[in-house]
């Protein structure tokens, strides 16, 4: 059986969309919006955050005075790709045959977003207000909707698609995450002739890592080292190392003693090492934390069981647009929708589950119809 949502993604996957470039599948979006003849337009963001594209969003027509008003969020751009895309569909599942990402984060949810669209249009369906937002340079730190003008939105209720699990999951919380940019000095000096003059601000990044409480420090902390680079050549002793970490955690408090403990262990290497070290700190993105009562969650799970899916609520590591929508004040809920292996060559996602989030999303829809937005 042809199925147009299958076809959309097919066609979106196979753009390539990195952070910064997403015309190409912007222009795809609005092609699709004016085709349903909704009024849509396009925010002035790209240029202040490094992309070819803003912010694109539409309030799709027919809302209702009761119930509550929905907003839907899809990111527009992947990690990037390191090969050709040739997405193909083999026994029931879309992969790309080009070695590379497939991009269903986040290009299923556009998919099913948008079809959702077309079917509460030309079906005319009712709903209590249904806006969408389709938004750039999610995988480098949610820029895209960081930039959104929140303030357009009616609704106050809204979902992402960005969760790579089986369809049925909904994301309680997410961490807050910090970014620690760290540059070691020392002395330079021959590495052969006079290597007691030098100081190696290698080695003292070194030690400072090795001190480091790294991993999952517990259900719901973690820290890493990212990059590493220093030195100017292999026979002079290094002059500067620099670095660059992350804290997580969905607790606030947990946060900020992990970042302290870190930053007290930046300074006790250097100084072990007779080097200096300078460190900024910067905010990433705020978490959030749901209850199964609260409505989004509600409205979620009733969809889902419409659907004939049994709701499954847990908590996530990562960040998605909705950190950055409930950081202003919008109830935004994450949701699995069966892509698997994202960011790697066997990213994939069946057929089944592209129709089955389809499926969701209107279940959600017309359960919002009859829910008070409180």
């Amino acid at each position: 059986m042809p199925s147009e949502t299958l076809d959309l993604f097919l066609e979106l996957a196979a753009i390539p969309s990195p952070p910064g470039e997403e015309r190409d599948v912007a222009d795809v979006v609005a092609r699709y919006l004016t085709d349903l003849g909704v009024d849509w337009d396009e925010d002035a963001c790209g240029p202040a955050i490094g992309s070819s594209a803003g912010n694109l969003y539409c309030r799709l027509p027919g809302r209702r005075e009761e119930g509550t008003a929905l907003f839907l969020c899809a990111h527009l751009d992947t990690v990037p790709p390191d090969g050709p895309l040739r997405p193909v569909v083999e026994d029931g599942v879309v992969r790309n045959a080009g070695g590379t990402i497939l991009g269903a984060d986040n290009k299923s949810a556009v998919a099913v977003m948008l079809e959702a669209a077309r079917r509460i249009v030309a079906e005319n369906r009712p709903h209590a207000g249904v806006e969408l937002v389709f938004t750039p340079k999610e995988e480098v730190g949610l820029l895209g909707a960081s930039a959104f003008d929140h303030a357009r939105l009616e609704a106050g209720v809204g979902y992402v698609f960005d969760q790579a699990a089986p369809i049925g999951g909904i994301i309680l919380g997410a961490p807050s995450a910090r970014r620690l940019d760290v540059r070691f000095h020392g002395r330079a000096a021959h590495a052969g002739m006079a290597p007691e003059e030098g100081r190696s601000a290698i080695a003292a990044a070194a030690r400072a890592i090795a001190d480091l409480r790294l991993g999952r420090l517990d259900d719901e902390t973690t820290a890493n080292v990212g990059t590493i680079q220093g030195g100017t050549a292999r026979n002079i002793v290094p002059e500067w190392c620099s670095f660059v970490a992350e804290a997580r955690s969905r607790d606030d408090a947990k946060l900020g003693e992990l970042t302290q403990e870190m930053l007290d262990t930046f300074a006790f290497a250097a100084s072990l090492s007779d080097c200096t070290v300078e460190t900024e700190v910067h905010e990433q993105y705020r978490g959030y934390r749901f209850r199964p009562d609260d409505l989004p969650v509600r409205l979620a799970a009733e969809g889902l069981r419409r659907a004939g899916f049994e709701p499954r609520t847990g908590w996530s590591g990562g960040a998605a647009d909705a950190n950055a929508f409930n950081a202003r004040g919008l109830a935004c809920v994450n949701l699995a929708n069966g892509m698997a292996e994202i960011h790697t060559p066997d990213e994939h996602i069946r057929v089944d589950d592209l129709e089955a989030m389809l499926e969701v999303t209107l279940a959600i829809v017309d359960a919002a119809r009859h829910a008070a937005d409180t």
